[in-house]
């Protein structure tokens, strides 16, 4: 039987008469890579903001690991292995690639800041940052301050922060965001490292040949409930899918 790493129960959260994410039950197997669709507006940043800890529910349950985590702070979320990447780029823009890696494999190492010790003598925390500078490929950007990265290389450096925590669970939020067509292959492939590395994967994406490529199954949201659930196939020919998130069009020609 498959274990169930994140579980959600009727979840919900309302903005006045506005049902962002509604009655939403999903259970997430350990080991696969989920992608979550829908049209903008849909409630999936919504979703993953609840799930995280950024947004408090109105309604239900969350539960990581079996364990009920509804009214655990982002913070705590992390630390029992739940790790988060955003749809805008999110990295210490005056620190280097290398510097803002080994800031978040410290952090997970519990290596508190002092200022009179050289941080070269934390030798795991230094082969972790290498580690991980080597898996989203940026290793010869070190030295390169984050903010003179381009776009895609940025989206790269905030994963590999994220990485850098060792995560359980992996919730990306439209990682190809912004980023250059020619740069999106090398994404995939460092998503699809990370998921047969066994890192659980839910993924917001748009575009369709990614998800198809990745994910082992699909859930549609749309007006914040989910609609549709199963393999990749057998949702992206639902009719009601069509309908509902398409008007009926083919939903391979999403691409954005």
């Amino acid at each position: 039987m498959a274990e169930i790493v994140l579980k959600t129960e009727n979840l919900g959260i309302s903005f006045g008469a506005l049902k962002a994410v509604h009655d939403v039950s999903l259970e997430i197997e350990k080991g696969k890579l989920t992608t979550i669709l829908g049209p903008n507006g849909a409630g999936k940043t919504t979703f993953f903001n609840l799930v995280s800890g950024l947004l408090k529910p109105t309604t239900g349950k969350i539960y990581f690991k079996g364990t009920d985590v509804t009214h655990l702070s982002p913070i705590k979320r992390v630390e029992a292995g739940m790790g988060r990447s955003f749809q805008l780029t999110n990295v210490f823009p005056t620190l280097t690639t290398y510097e803002n890696i080994r800031l978040a494999a410290q952090s997970h190492q519990k290596v508190g800041y002092k200022i009179f010790t050289n941080h070269m003598k934390y030798k795991e925390v230094n082969l972790k940052t290498e580690e991980i500078l080597e898996r989203v490929l940026l290793k010869k950007k070190k030295d390169t301050l984050a903010c003179d990265l381009t776009h895609g290389e940025q989206r790269k450096l905030e994963l590999g922060m994220v990485l850098a925590l060792d995560p359980e669970v992996l919730l990306l939020d439209e990682p190809t965001a912004g980023m250059a067509i020619e740069e999106v292959p090398a994404m995939i492939d460092i998503i699809r490292e990370t998921h047969t590395m066994g890192t659980t994967v839910v993924l917001i994406e748009h575009k369709m040949d990614m998800v198809k490529i990745l994910s082992d199954r699909l859930v549609i949201l749309v007006n914040g409930a989910v609609i549709a659930d199963g393999d990749p196939k057998s949702v992206s020919e639902d009719p009601e899918v069509l309908k509902a998130y398409l008007g009926g069009g083919v939903l391979d020609e999403v691409t954005a």
